[in-house]
This record gives structure tokens, sequence and C-alpha cells, in this order.
């Protein structure tokens, strides 16, 4: 259980510089464990427009072995993804491109292998952050893009953890990270490539076995409404909407049919489902059991998709927080 730290306020200077500009780009780049995503916005008139949003499977967990050490192939697609990205990024001071790196990162060893090279490629500083940090930049981001309602649980399955924020409008009141993501519980739970009722029942008690202690102080917090943000979510709100369900919204019903529905794929590879990405149906079963045990856990019912992350709340923090330098 882990309470958010006090913020730093925005220097007096930043103030005056955001007013004394009529508009200038900033870019946010977050190295997920699955994929890549970079995010560019406009900032005029106090307010963020989108300017490009990319994204790409690198899945840079995939690549630690045994020993916590990324290989070079892993190492590889991370880069040229980031090549890819350098076109969108020539309008953007680099005192305005924060890059943050998250669970892989955090877990692979030889890590400074891959930041030095990144670093020279982006000429930026590239940040691994903790995951409390990871947790209250999701909230800050999916709050961003969703109407005030009272407090609100927010969570978000990424590739190698997921994150869980209570927050009301004023910011997170509880923040925690777990290292449970869905590439990392394929590779856990799903190796042989078969989906069955047997290893969907073990991902599933992993994850319920891992959130027994913050269940009982969440719950005693408590919450208006659930909103679940990034990929996994999103997959299943699009294959519930795609099967009749409520777009952006995930049901306890929906979500034990789709349970079933995966298991009778019966492999990884035989999983097709309309509104699903073919680069995501490897490692939909572990997230979709993932979500299952967190609704089981915090007893949900429904679940709204928030479409805002980690990479929206670091743009966002980084008009309030950061120190901004004159491009």
């Amino acid at each position: 259980m882990t309470a958010p730290k006090d913020r730093p306020q925005p220097a007096s200077n930043d103030t005056a510089l955001l007013q004394g500009q009529d508009s200038w780009q900033l870019a946010a780049i977050d190295l997920g464990s699955n994929s890549f995503h970079l995010l560019v916005a406009s900032y005029r008139d106090e307010r963020l427009s989108v300017v490009t949003r990319c994204g790409e499977k690198v899945q840079l967990a995939a690549g630690l072995d045994s020993r916590n050490h990324l290989d070079e192939a892993a190492i590889k697609r991370a880069l040229t993804c980031l090549e890819r990205f350098l076109p969108y990024l020539e309008g953007v001071a680099r005192s305005r491109l924060r890059v943050v790196g998250t669970s892989a990162l955090r877990t692979a060893l030889n890590r400074q292998s891959f930041v030095t090279r990144a670093e020279a490629l982006l000429g930026c500083r590239v940040e691994i952050i903790s995951g409390e940090e990871e947790a209250r930049l999701i909230y800050l981001g999916a709050s961003q893009t969703m109407a005030a309602n009272g407090r609100r649980l927010v969570v978000d399955i990424g590739g190698g953890s997921t994150e869980f924020i209570i927050g009301d409008p004023a910011g997170p009141l509880l923040l925690q990270s777990f290292d449970v993501g869905c590439v990392t519980h394929t590779r856990r739970h799903f190796s042989d490539g078969t989906v069955n009722e047997a290893n969907m029942r073990r991902a599933e008690a992993d994850v319920l076995a891992r959130l027994e202690a913050i269940q009982a102080n969440y719950r005693e917090l408590g919450w208006s409404e659930a909103l679940g943000s990034s990929g996994t979510i999103k997959a299943a709100a699009s294959v519930l909407a795609a099967s009749g369900g409520k777009p952006g919204v995930i049901t306890r019903s929906g979500l034990q049919t789709l349970r079933q529905r995966l298991i009778e794929c019966e492999r990884l590879d035989n999983v097709t489902l309309a509104g699903l990405k073919p680069d995501r149906s490897r490692i939909f079963p572990a997230g979709v059991a993932i979500l299952g045990a967190i609704f089981e856990t915090f007893e949900l019912t429904t679940m709204n998709y928030a479409d805002g992350a980690l990479r929206e709340g670091v743009l966002h923090d980084m008009l309030t927080c950061a120190p901004l330098q004159q491009a």
C-alpha cells in the first residue's frame, strides 16, 4: 500500500513561459514492456491538442532472459522503433520531450546498454520510472480524458506490470504497482501455447494471491466508478463491443463470456476475435485472466475504458511540474 508522494509545484518562471508563447509542441514517449508509444501535442491558449499519436509493438519484456537481461534482438527492436519516431519529433525541442521506461526496463539488469544508445539516438534523457511514479502519471492521464465524477478506481494492465490507483478530482489517494502484465503472464502461464480451463485458473489465482494484500484497504477507501486504461482493457472493450456490448464498457458477465470464448480457441495461435488486433492475440488470454481476477478482487460489475494513460499523464505533468526551457 503506497500513498502518493508530494508533487513539486511549478516554478514561477514556468507560468510566464507558458503565457509568453502563442503555440509550441511537446512530446512524450512511453517505453512500455509490450509497446512503445509516442504522443506529440501542441500547446496553445492553455490547451493541448494532439499532433501525432503512434505506437508499435516491441515486446521488450519478451526479450528478458532467465537472468533478467535484455537480449540484443529486443534492444534492436526497441531502437528501430525509436528511429521511426524521430521524424515526428522534428518540431519538438528536446527540453520538451520526456521519455519514460517502465516495468521491463526496471527489471532488466543490463538496461543501461539500451538507455545509453536510446539517449544518443533521441538526444535527450531516458528516465526509468518507479512503479509508483508510473501509477501517478497513469492516473493523471486517465483523469484528463474523463469528466470528474467523485472518487475513482483506475486500473492499467501493461505488458510487464499492472497499476491500481484510487483518486478524486484533486489527485491520487492510493497508488500500487504489481509486476504482473500480459506479456510476463503469458510467459509464466501460457508458455506451451495452450489456452484451457486449467491454465486460465492458474493465471487468475496468481493475480488473486498478489492482490490479497491491498484488497481490504482499497475497498475501505472505496470509489464511485472503475476506469481501465491501456491495451488489454481497450482490447477487451473492443471485443465486447464487436459482439454487441456497449462501446467502451466491460461488464462482468461479458468478461466471463469472453473468457469462455478464449478457452474454446484452445491455442494462442488460434485466438481470432472480432475487434481484436492480430498483434495482441497471443497475449490477450493472459490479459483477460488478469482482468478477470481484478473484477473478482474488487467485486466489480462494470469498468469503463479511459482513453488516456501514461503518455497523456506525462504531457500534463510537464505542463504543471517540470521546468520548461525556451527552445
